[in-house]
This record gives C-alpha cells, sequence and structure tokens, in this order.
C-alpha cells in the first residue's frame, strides 16, 4: 500500500512540476529572484520535452508501481497523464516537439510580462 501511495504522490509532484515548468515564471512577480528556480526547471522541461527523454520522475513512479505489484506503463508521464487529456491518442515525435516549443513561448511571454510589471515607471 505504502508504494502505491508513494507513486501517486509522485503523479502528483510530477503534475506540479509540469505545471511549474509552464507557469513559474509568474512567481517571479512577487518574488523577482522566483527566476534562479524556475529558468533551471523550464529549460530541464524543454529538453525533456524536445529529445524525447524520459523523466526520472517517470522511472520513479513506474518503479513504486511495480513495487506495489501494479502494472507501469510505457512511455513518458506526459504521454501516460497528459496527453490523453490535451491531445487525441498517439504521441509523437512531432507532437513532444510541439509542447517544447509551446513551453518556450508560454515561458517568454510571462517572463515579458513579468520585466513589464517590474520596470519602473516613466513619470513624465
Amino acid at each position: 500500500m505504502i508504494y502505491r501511495v508513494g507513486a501517486d504522490l509522485v503523479v502528483v509532484l510530477h503534475l506540479l512540476f509540469v505545471l511549474y515548468v509552464v507557469a513559474g515564471a509568474l512567481f517571479c512577480l512577487k518574488w523577482p529572484r522566483a527566476w534562479l528556480v524556475h529558468l533551471p526547471a523550464a529549460v530541464w522541461g524543454v529538453l525533456v520535452e524536445l529529445n524525447q527523454w524520459i523523466c526520472p520522475l517517470t522511472t520513479a513512479e513506474q518503479g513504486l508501481r511495480k513495487l506495489a505489484n501494479q502494472s507501469g506503463y510505457s512511455g513518458s508521464f506526459v504521454d501516460h497523464y497528459l496527453v490523453p487529456i490535451l491531445y487525441p491518442p498517439g504521441l509523437t515525435a512531432r507532437t513532444q516537439i510541439a509542447l517544447g516549443v509551446v513551453v518556450v513561448l508560454v515561458n517568454l511571454l510571462l517572463y515579458g510580462l513579468v520585466i513589464l510589471k517590474r520596470r519602473p515607471a516613466k513619470n513624465q
């Protein structure tokens, strides 16, 4: 039972990490130095998608599922949990690259917003 709960917690952590990779730049609006943590996380997330790597959190979850005598799954976390929600079945390399590009574009947009909000107002 403990392994199943652990695997489920890894899934929740993984989903939170994915959300942080996509939109974590928004934390910079409140905490200007948040980029020091977010930017490496975002780079990692993009590299995983663009290179079609398997995230270590996926490996951890699958290992815990096997220890709990549950069947694991093949492929990545994105393929197993997120793609069925966002896209039709069948993650392709092209789709993964598109996801990586979307993450980059969203982060560029959000960091642009952060820079604009942090810029001192001009008094004229």
